[in-house]
């Protein structure tokens, strides 16, 4: 222990275990008092299921690890333990009880007593048995809405704390460039402000209930070529700066986050995992990222088997840890032995070890866990008697009624009314044709990573542990008074076509028919959306697009309904429907929402974070495309959506008038303001989403023809009118210039006001003078929209 550190030491107790000592003293004193083993064995995880018996966890055996033997590694000590509770279903009194008891031994078998960080999913909802199913990212993204998005992550934060975790793996903050990838589900959108802002916002609930926040996946996952999973990713600099680096650069400035995982992709022949510039570089050096970059599972050992850029284990563990990896997860594999033999021979300095471990046991101690009075203990666990596990089972209930409200308000925001021809609400039917393979299916409301689809899947026997009405059922409670009859017509995905038939026969017997259609969530082909299940094209899976056309020749309107994970093509039914109602994975009340929605209990105010394409082989293309991506007459394919990004109708109408540019020249350095009114003139209360789209016509180098660069919801009664006035900084004018530095421009600008990507309702004209300004990540990254109600 050097001088500086044992001359702040004022108490009894070892310096790292003084809560009176800075922190970077009693990170200090415990690294110069740790063996090289004993600093390696922070850097990685261990991946085990918590005991329904309240015993120990015990070691998940995966099929892509060698089996770890956990008696032999505590007496080092252990960094992390990996997903205690997303591995097998698990009462969650007992998991905690598991888990508490695991932690104790952890503390016990080394000699500084240190326990483990977990770590588990929670990228809808904490990712456990019996635990609130929350609408997916997509759904996020669709509601328009960072302030429920942040009371949502905050009770996700508060349930994992409350039995004994400490870091989430979310949010995903790729932005969608194909929409074929499988992972679309887990995406926020095909905006990077939209994904900026509502991610941040989850960073922010998250981190607020004491959980460490986990970025992923950084940097270039969604735009893998031809939307294939870990594919080779095709980036230019501009691209990544400019579409895929701003989510991660405000979840980290604004929201706090305190961990990175790296990406699983190469660009340009450069892995994520081994990027120095990327993860040190820009993340650390220039950004001031001062967390921890923990390996998405197994990307370390991939530097190997799948990148083929290290020749060994040990090689590939330097690489990862010089670029600024700091933790290996899901297992020990790399960090263990390979890394301390190559720092033992001077293959890899100890430097870099010493640096990673710093900041792991920096993140330690914040989170309390080398304080003398930690408790293995957590706090849903409390006074209860831990003697007896089974006077525990069913004590923790992680699907309370304030849960469900939550799920329930953003289920709501998030459904999107695509079509109507004034069909809906649906008034007073006789009869109602139920249709479609997700018609009376529960599980079709989860994503992937939902507890259910991701491990309850493989233990059929085991109860979901939560509630999933069908929307056969909340339509037969929406519509007390109806005959509802029911077909699946088809598969998902399987081809069927016995069930047309059944299916049109119902449908012409009926006064409307409701054709449920979309995804099964699942995991690397087990499913039509999640990790792995990419797609060649955008048609719907299976014989559905056959069923739907099936119905539309009759003469029964036809209601389209969509839960699914991704937009798809849905051919002449864009057109010929007399509704469509689109739904992204909506969790655990997503069907009464959907119900609440055709009922007209709910207005919906749902818009698209991701386009509906025209036809299935448009892909890749977003909004986002410069002026050579949209239809041309250089090309004889239109990649016009069929519904634009930021889309959404309503059951009310809302005119936008009375345009002021209050500052129409500004600075480079300037800002510029403007203000409108926005009234409901419709016979019910509802919400407008004002979206703000920057078009930027002549500028250095190629830009999208438009932006969003600002989103509020207004919600109105009928006859309200609310006067918005908004403020524009110059910097969101900023991009990524000819010698790769971020630049604002001099030149004319349009701000466009508008209820979609394709509808602008007003435009401001405006004008920026002066000198090129120079700008980074300090810049400001938001325009100001404040709302006054007015009279009348």
């Amino acid at each position: 222990m050097n001088a500086d550190v044992a001359a702040e030491s004022t108490s009894a107790l070892p310096l790292w275990n003084d809560p009176t000592a800075s922190v970077t003293a009693r990170v200090d004193a415990l690294i110069d008092a740790m063996t090289l083993e004993e600093k390696t064995a922070q850097l990685y995880g261990v991946w085990v299921g918590a005991s329904d018996e309240g015993g120990e966890v015990a070691p998940h055996q995966h099929e892509m690890e060698e089996p770890v033997d956990l008696e032999a590694l505590l007496p080092i000590g252990l960094g992390q333990l990996t997903r205690p509770f997303g591995t097998v279903p698990v009462d969650p009194a007992l998991g905690a009880l598991s888990l508490a008891r695991t932690q104790a031994r952890i503390a016990a078998s080394n000699r500084f007593g240190i326990p483990a960080l977990a770590h588990d999913e929670c990228l809808a909802g904490f990712a456990a048995w019996g635990a609130t199913a929350y609408p997916v990212p997509l759904s996020w993204g669709a509601a328009f809405d960072p302030d429920t998005v942040r009371r949502m992550a905050a009770a996700i934060g508060r349930d994992m704390r409350a039995v004994g975790v400490h870091q989430g793996l979310a949010p995903v903050l790729d932005v969608v460039r194909d929409a074929r990838w499988g992972r679309v589900e887990e995406t926020i959108g095909e905006d990077p402000y939209l994904v900026g802002t509502i991610g941040t916002a989850y960073v922010q609930g998250l981190e607020s209930a004491g959980i460490v926040a986990t970025l992923k996946h950084f940097a270039g996952y969604s735009a893998s070529r031809a939307g294939r999973n870990l594919a080779p990713s095709s980036l230019g600099p501009r691209e990544r700066a400019d579409v895929l680096l701003p989510p991660f650069e405000m979840a980290i400035g604004e929201g706090g986050a305190r961990s990175v995982m790296n990406a699983y992709t190469d660009t340009d022949g450069m892995p994520s995992a081994a990027d120095e510039d990327l993860l040190t570089g820009l993340l650390r050096n220039t950004w001031g990222f001062d967390g921890t970059v923990v390996a998405d599972y197994f990307a370390i050992a991939f530097l190997r088997t799948l990148h083929g850029i290290a020749g060994d284990w040990a090689e590939a563990a330097g690489t990862a840890l010089h670029a600024g990896i700091d933790v290996e997860l899901p297992n020990v594999k790399t960090y263990g032995a390979p890394l301390t033999e190559a720092v033992a021979d001077g293959r890899v300095p100890e430097k870099l070890v010493d640096r990673a471990v710093r900041r792991v046991l920096t993140q330690k101690i914040a989170l309390g866990l080398l304080d003398p009075d930690w408790n293995p203990v957590p706090a849903a666990l409390g006074a209860t008697d831990q003697d007896d596990p089974e006077a525990l089972r069913g004590r923790i209930d992680l699907d309370g009624p304030e849960n469900r409200a939550l799920a329930r308000t953003l289920a709501e925001e998030a459904v999107v009314l695509l079509g109507n021809d004034g069909t809906l609400p649906l008034r007073r039917p006789r009869r109602i044709a139920l249709i479609g393979p997700n018609a009376d299916e529960a599980v079709a409301v989860l994503g992937c990573y939902s507890f259910p689809q991701h491990i309850g899947v493989r233990h059929p026997g085991t109860p979901l542990g939560i509630e999933l009405p069908t929307l056969r059922d909340t339509l037969a409670a929406e519509f007390p008074d109806a005959e509802i009859t029911h077909a699946r017509g088809t598969g998902v995905d399987d081809g069927d076509l016995s069930g047309l038939d059944e299916a049109a026969r119902l449908a012409r017997e009926a006064d409307i028919a409701l054709v449920v259609l979309g995804d099964r969530a699942g995991l690397f082909g087990r499913g039509t959306s999640g990790e792995g299940c990419d797609v060649e094209t955008l048609e719907l899976p299976g014989a559905q697009q056959h069923l739907l056309d099936t119905l539309l020749d009759l003469d029964t309107p036809v209601v389209t309904v969509l839960l699914a994970g991704r937009p798809y093509a849905l051919g002449r039914a864009a057109r010929e429907s007399a509704a469509i109602v689109q739904s992204f994975f909506p969790g655990e009340e997503g069907t009464r929402a959907i119900a609440g929605v055709i009922s007209g209990r709910v207005n919906p105010s749902g818009r698209l974070p991701v386009g509906v394409p025209r036809g299935p082989g448009t892909q890749p293309g977003t909004y986002l495309g410069a002026r050579l991506a949209h239809a041309s007459k250089v090309s004889s394919m239109d990649p016009t959506p069929a519904f634009p990004f930021g889309h959404g109708l309503s059951y009310t109408r809302f005119d936008w008038t009375d345009l002021t540019v209050e500052v129409r020249e500004a600075t480079t350095e300037g800002e510029f303001a403007l203000s409108f009114t926005v009234r409901n003139t419709g016979g019910r209360s509802g919400t407008e989403v004002v979206q703000l789209y920057l078009h930027d016509p002549v500028a250095s180098v190629v830009q999208p023809v438009q932006r969003l660069i600002g989103y509020t919801r207004v919600a109105l009664e009928p006859g309200e009118a609310r006067r918005l006035g908004v403020t524009v900084p110059a910097d969101l004018a900023s991009f990524t210039g000819r010698d790769g530095r971020r630049v604002v421009e001099p030149g004319e600008l349009e701000l466009r006001l508008a209820a979609s990507s394709a509808d602008p309702r007003l435009t401001a004209r405006v004008t920026l003078t002066g000198a090129e300004s120079q700008v980074d990540h300090t810049r400001r990254l938001h325009a100001t929209i404040v709302q006054e109600p007015l009279a009348g």
